[in-house]
């Protein structure tokens, strides 16, 4: 079998972006990958242009060969460019070999460990009242986890005047809410040390278990140094693009909560390797998973086949109702969420069908997230 073609396909689905890659083979076999940086699809499709010169006549069955083959293809390695393209390729190579061995992708990472995968939902209203409600409503219909709201606005973030806004309402929600849910908030990398040790330190003890992305990544000094001030876990990684960004913070225990994402990092064969090494390090693996179905597909097989997995990331709880990232006329087969699990069939491959018709004619217009100033007109962090 060898491979003969690779299409990409962006897509708007709800308020995201989305680029969806086919790899189409000889033996009239075809594999789904998805690509996981969101706003950038445009470069990403041209790094895929690059690879596709690559993989046209190779063996689409030797997938560790391949990743090495394209990892290896430029003097300039890695980069989360490259990484996104090499992880729809390598999602869609393991794709490829489940249905031709006729065999699911979790079967191909070691088997299932699991008979379904939990996930943890997130609210949309502001930090208030509301916020809670949505909360005490995902407790009821079956979560036990629960990423609760930051302050933010569309066009401006101020970082002292969110933590204070957003401090209050947390405190509220575990008091409302009790001490058996799992709760934790997504800073989405807008804070400094000094700015998230201030939040954490107006917190009582025991409101968060787990801070989700308060700085960026490019400095795991920065986070050992906030580590040095709160006991709070950390739960990090969704932008990493390799098992070497992950090196220094799962060697030097850093973080708690590995927030890998299979379309970002590398694809499954990438994936697999970080989960072991977390494993050894006691590192809980909780999934990013923002994106649509093929990219949660890929991200449920996974989780069924590793024994670290604390929850996979669902954005298809009913307090997200208006941020629907799974469109069912492009995907009408994937993975269902029922009762706060992911429930996946024994279908070979990812077990996805996709309308190839709806999905080559689906709108798509270049995107930006928003760009975000603080109060004297600076440039700061989405």
């Amino acid at each position: 079998m060898k491979i003969t073609g690779v299409k990409a396909y962006p897509a708007q689905v709800g308020g995201r972006s989305q680029l969806f890659l086919k790899i189409e083979t000889d033996a009239g076999i075809f594999g789904w990958g998805e690509s996981g940086l969101t706003f950038r699809e445009r470069a990403v499709m041209g790094a895929l242009e690059h690879y596709e010169t690559i993989l046209i006549g190779l063996d689409p069955m030797q997938i560790g060969f391949i990743w090495q083959r394209l990892y290896r293809s430029q003097y300039f390695e890695g980069g989360r460019v490259l990484a996104a393209a090499m992880s729809a390729i390598d999602i869609a190579l393991h794709d490829i070999k489940g249905k031709a061995l006729g065999v699911p992708v979790y079967d191909l990472l070691g088997g299932k460990q699991r008979d379904r995968v939990p996930t943890f939902a997130s609210t949309s209203a502001a930090p208030g009242e509301e916020m809670i409600g949505q909360a005490r409503a995902l407790i009821d219909a079956g979560w036990n986890t629960v990423r609760l709201s930051r302050f933010k606005s569309a066009d401006r973030f101020e970082p002292r005047e969110a933590i204070a806004k957003t401090c209050k309402w947390l405190v509220k929600a575990r008091e409302a809410l009790g001490d058996a849910v799992v709760l934790g908030i997504d800073w989405h990398h807008q804070l400094s040390v000094a700015e998230a040790a201030s939040f954490c330190q107006k917190l009582p003890a025991g409101t968060l278990d787990f801070l989700e992305e308060p700085l960026r990544d490019e400095t795991p000094e920065a986070y050992e140094a906030l580590r040095r001030m709160t006991g709070i876990p950390f739960a990090i990684g969704e932008e990493f693009a390799s098992k070497w960004q992950f090196l220094p913070y799962v060697e030097r225990d850093i973080h708690q909560f590995n927030r890998l994402d299979v379309c970002n990092v590398g694809g499954l064969t990438e994936a697999i390797k970080i989960a072991g090494w977390s494993e050894a390090h006691y590192v809980d693996i909780m999934p990013h998973n923002p994106l649509g179905p093929i990219c949660t597909a890929a991200t449920v097989h996974f989780a069924m086949a590793v024994p670290n997995l604390a929850w996979v990331e669902t954005r298809e709880a009913p307090s997200e109702a208006n941020r629907v990232f799974r469109d069912r006329t492009l995907v009408p087969v994937a993975p269902e969420l029922i009762d706060a699990h992911y429930v996946i069939s024994e279908a070979p491959g990812l077990g996805v069908e996709v309308d190839e018709d709806a999905l080559a004619n689906a709108d798509y217009q270049l995107g930006s997230p928003p760009l975000l100033t603080r109060n004297d007109g600076s440039v700061t962090n989405w």
